[in-house]
Parts: structure tokens; sequence; C-alpha cells
């Protein structure tokens, strides 16, 4: 049946007018464009990571122009066993490149590589016996052969009709080394994905899996290379190009030559980059979701590429964007894991979606590449997001766990969506999930555990980095205050009661002190401070943002603190701090970067949680704090073990 379809459509094709056959291929060229949605978000994802620089409606109309020439290039291949020599030999031409290329073989004959790329008309290539005066040598081509019989029968015999041999990949390799052996000429297409048999190169800038195949035949018969293409004159209407590909003898030079040679091309010709194939997926191989989170490949050469290309870092093209959780502390907790993406993937380009008032700190810190602030809530709220597949980004990693976070993602149009999926709470929009095991206890487990489960589950092999931010001088500051964060606004069962605040600054006369706290902490504090005299007790509740908490903060010897936002802060920037837990699970939620941390609980308290915090005497706190301020931060090291 598919056989008796190619040569019906290919002898009509060949009996239609052109310009009829023009305008068909300008709507079903179209119709590929606008109505197959997923193809049409390919090709313009394509082409904005390609070419970022460029305006959309250059993008739009390359992709658009693209989709068409396809249309053009298979109906062409369909009814080119109809067609004429005569009629072939107006439709193909020769550039005087591609002659002195067969002239001086013919002068000096030598193993020779023809790799053409996925530019339209590719397939006219097998009528250069046409257009090419004198002998035509020994030319065998390498096709990936299709899996119907009889289609594939008629398809090969079309392509060797004027003397090329069509290799298969299957069986044919040994024939074209022993092509390439009697000085012949070999046609390879080398700019497809590989899959996990290539090796990782990049191709404008992003990560792909390249065929080293015209690099390992080259290699071994000192061949010479050319990239071989044809450009688009008119409807059916081609001339056939080439240009000699330098290289040194050995088979990675030829394949970053090739791939430096495709951009050149692209980037220097609008004609020749509305030609290319922008709606195959060329970097697919890297998009697999249970190696997303990692860079993997039979083989990797991007460290060689880069000093070829002589950059220090790779280029950032691959688009992982990342909702935050809507907390302080579940913000802190997270960025290990973001530290560790960063040195999984060095191709990408990390964007932050938060709430606003987070993103000063996380900019200072330098976690991400953009970051990309919640709009207010209201009627443009989702409007918003709508907006952002004009972004395309790659992958969406959700740290939230709420039906808002994946409408986000799902109207941006991301076509990967990675969050995790409790039983009995589906979660529709994500594209893939990490499915929590029933077995998992997430009240004995670290919150950053569940996070980095799910952050492997899909790649990710780098361990998080529990470093600090900064380091600050402890001890040999002595006139240096002491923090106290005394409130907590999303539960008030977390906080310590004011009068057990108010004995912890009896016991240390000598300290000044620091209260921190939301505009809603500050009738706590103000009762705190009450009596004390304004030297002793700053009271800073209300009065600062984020920033300039951070800020404040990083001025303070030590800090004693609620289970809270602010207590995660200080410890991602290596502050040396107390904190109190009672009703709070430590285990699950407690400070996790590395360095001077304590954890205190009431006497005779669970490990996880669950008592009053009143039963936690000023006396414990005192003693705690006094050890903080007397030793080096270097020997303060009890930072809660993530299990």
């Amino acid at each position: 049946m598919l056989l008796i379809l190619f040569k019906t459509t290919g002898w009509l094709a060949a009996q239609t007018p052109e310009a009829l056959l023009r305008g068909l291929c300008a709507v079903l060229g179209d119709l590929i464009f606008f109505c197959l949605p997923r193809r049409h978000r390919l090709v313009r994802s394509n082409l904005h990571h390609a070419f970022p620089e460029r305006p959309s409606g250059w993008h739009l109309a390359i992709g658009r122009e693209s989709c068409r020439r396809v249309v053009e290039t298979g109906l062409l291949s369909l009814a080119t066993p109809f067609l004429s020599e005569q009629r072939l030999r107006r439709i193909v031409a020769a550039s005087p490149e591609l002659k002195e290329l067969y002239a001086e073989h013919a002068r000096e004959p030598a193993a020779t590589l023809i790799c053409s790329p996925h530019i339209a008309y590719w397939e006219v290539q097998t009528a250069k016996p046409l257009i090419i005066h004198g002998k035509f040598p020994e030319f065998g081509i390498i096709f990936r052969p299709l899996d119907n019989t009889a289609a594939n029968d008629f398809v090969t015999a079309s392509r060797e009709r004027f003397g090329m041999k069509l290799l298969s990949r299957k069986e044919g390799f040994v024939e074209a080394l022993k092509i390439l052996r009697r000085r012949g000429f070999v046609g390879v297409l080398f700019d497809q994905n590989a899959g996990l048999q290539g090796a990782l190169t990049t191709l404008f800038g992003r990560v792909c899996a390249t065929t080293e195949l015209p690099g390992l035949m080259a290699e071994k018969f000192n061949a010479r290379v050319y990239g071989i293409f044809p450009r688009r004159l008119g409807f059916w209407r081609v001339e056939i190009d080439a240009h000699r590909i330098t290289h040194d003898g050995t088979g990675p030079a030829v394949t970053f030559g090739l791939n430096r040679w495709l951009e050149t091309l692209l980037r220097s010709d609008d004609n020749l980059c509305a030609s290319w194939l922008w709606a195959h997926d060329r970097w697919r191989h890297q998009d697999m979701p249970a190696k997303r989170l990692r860079l993997e490949a039979k083989r990797n050469l991007l460290a060689a590429e880069l000093a070829v290309r002589d950059l220090d870092q790779l280029p950032r093209r691959t688009r992982i964007w990342v909702r935050l959780p809507n907390w302080l502390g579940d913000v802190m907790m997270a960025l290990p894991l973001l530290r560790a993406l960063r040195e999984a993937r060095p191709d990408a380009e990390i964007t932050l979606v938060g709430k606003a008032i987070f993103l000063p700190v996380l900019e200072t810190w330098g976690v991400a590449d953009r970051l990309h602030a919640l709009p207010e809530r209201g009627i443009g709220y989702y409007t918003h997001f709508r907006a952002l597949r004009t972004a395309f980004p790659d992958v969406w990693l959700l740290f939230t766990n709420s039906w808002r976070g994946d409408l986000e993602a799902w109207l941006s149009g991301c076509p990967q969506r990675f969050g995790i999926v409790r039983q009995r709470k589906p979660r529709p929009l994500l594209s893939h999930a990490y499915r929590l095991p029933p077995s998992f206890d997430e009240q004995g487990h670290h919150q950053v555990k569940l996070w980095e489960d799910f952050l492997r589950h899909f790649g990710l092999l780098i361990a998080p980095n529990f470093t600090p931010f900064s380091t600050q001088r402890t001890a040999a500051e002595k006139k240096r205050p002491i923090a106290l964060i005394p409130g907590s606004e999303n539960n008030p069962e977390k906080r310590w009661p004011v009068h057990h605040w108010r004995a912890l600054i009896d016991a240390l006369p000598e300290e000044t002190f620091s209260l921190f706290g939301t505009r809603g902490d500050g009738a706590i504090t103000a009762r705190i401070a009450t009596g004390f005299s304004a030297d002793r007790i700053n009271n800073r509740a209300g009065k600062t943002d984020l920033e300039s908490f951070a800020r404040e903060l990083a001025g303070c010897r030590a800090l004693v603190t609620n289970d809270t936002g602010g207590m995660h802060l200080a410890n991602a920037m290596g502050i040396p701090l107390l904190g109190l837990f009672g009703p709070t699970n430590p285990v699950r939620t407690g400070p996790v970067f590395a360095g001077s941390t304590r954890i205190l609980q009431p006497p005779g308290c669970p490990p996880r949680g669950g008592w009053s915090l009143a039963a936690l005497p000023p006396e414990s706190v005192a003693s705690a704090l006094r050890q903080v301020l007397a030793a080096p931060e270097s020997s303060l090291h009890s930072r809660l073990t993530v299990p």
C-alpha cells in the first residue's frame, strides 16, 4: 500500500505543472507549520535557541519557509523516477566549486568524503552524474533503509538511477570502506541526531549528539572532506555547491569542522537557513527525561571542542526553569540542589521563578542566570505565563506541589514539566513525574533528601553542595550584636515565649542584640525590648526588606531563632546560629548548610518534635549561645545531618 502511494504521488507530481505544485507546497507547508502545534513549537524553539538575537518575526518567516521547502523536497524525491534526464538537467545545476572538486579528483584521485546536511533538496545530489562532465567516479552513499521492503526497493532504485550506489547503514559500512580504499567517494548525512552512539559536541552553542563516522573514515584513509549542499534558486531549481573542510587528519577535527561549517553556512545566508530542516529533533538526545539533568553519550568531546573554539565554558543554551517554593526557608533549602544542577548541566541557562522578595538575595549569590518574578495576583497572572511561550523553556522543575504552579508551567508551553506526585494527589499537568514511593517516610527524612531523590529520578548524579555562600568572623568581633528572631509569621506555635527571650537577654548583660522580624512581629519584639536600654536592643522588626535583612544579619556575630525562614537564610550565609525547635520537626526541616549550627529542643522532646517550646529553658539556650560565642567558628560543626 505504501509503495502504491509513493508511486501514485510521484507520478502525479511529475505530471503537474510546477506553478500548481508551488501553490500546493506552500499550502501543505503552512499546514505543517501552523496546524501541528508540537511541530510548530519545535521549529520556532530550534530557531530561537540557535538565533536568540534575531527578532521573532524572522524566526517565524524562516520556520514557515523551512516547512514549505520540506514539502518541495519530498515531492521532488517522489517525482524523480518519473522525470526525464532532460528535465532533471533543468532542475539541477553544478556550481564552479563542485565542478572543480570532481576535476581535482580526476587529476589526483584520493579517498573523498562528501558530507551533506539536511538542507532542502538534499536527495537531488543523486543526479550529479547528469551535471558533471567526464567519467563520474565510484560513489557510495550511506543511508538509512525504510522498514517497508517494497517501498525501500523503490526508493533505492530511484536514487541509484544515475549510477550512484546506496549503502545501507546496517550492512553497507564495509563496502563504504572498500570504496574509500579504492580512492572513491562516500556520501554521509552528518547532521542528524546520533543518540547514545554519538559524541557530545555543540551545534549553535547547544549540546547535541553527533556522528563521528565521517571523522573516523577521514582519519583512517586520510580522506579529503567536503561539505556539500543544494542552494535553492527557485521552485525545483537548485545549484549544488561544495566547500572543502580543512582538518589535521584526526577524527575530532573533522567532526568539529563540519559542525562549524554548517553553523557558518546557515548564519551567513537566510536562503540556506530557510532550507535547513529545522523541524527535526537535532538536539533531542539531551532531552530524555531519565537523563535530562546530566550530559551523557558514548563519547564526550565537549572539553576538546571548547579548546578548539577557545572558550572557557559551554554556552548556556539549554533552558531550565525552576519554580521555587513559596516560603523563604524552603527556597534556601533548595539552593544546594540548584548548585548541583549547575555543575551537572554546565550548558544550561537556569532561570529561577519565584516571589519577587526572594530574588535580590539570590541575584547577589549568583545561583542562576536569570531571575523571573511571579506577577501580582489578578486577571493578568495566568496570561503572563501564557506569554512565556515565546521564551521557549526546555524543562520546568517544580519544587512546588500546587495546582497553580503546575498550571504556570503548562501555560508556558514548556514540553517537559517535572514534579513530585504523592499518592492520591494527581498532578495531570505535569509531563513527567517522580512518584513518591509508599515506603518513603517524609517525616523521617529531610526535605532536601526528598528533592534530591526527585532530581536524581531525572538524571542528576551530582551531590548537593552544602557549602555556605559566605563565611562570617565570630569570636574576633566582640562588639558586633547577636541577632534574635522571636517571631514566626506562619505558625504561632513555633514561637519561644516572650519572657524566655527577655531572660536570655538578661543572662548576657555584656552583649548587644538586634531583633528581626516582619511587620507582623513588631508587637512581639516591642514587648521583648521593653525596659532595656536602646544601646543594648535594636528593634529592627518590620524595618527591613529581605535584602537589607540579609545585609544586617551578615553584620551579626550569631543568631538565635525560632524555626523560621530567617534561620535558613542565616544558615545559607554561614552565620553561627542556634535553632529553637519544639512543635516542628528538625529532622525534616532543620538547617542544612555546613557551618556553625546547633539545634536545641526541650528536654525529652522526640527528635521529630511535637513539644511546646515553652519547655525549653532560657538557661539552656544561654549556655549554648556562650559556647558558640567562645568557640572558633571552625570548631562549631554540629549541622543537622541530612539522612
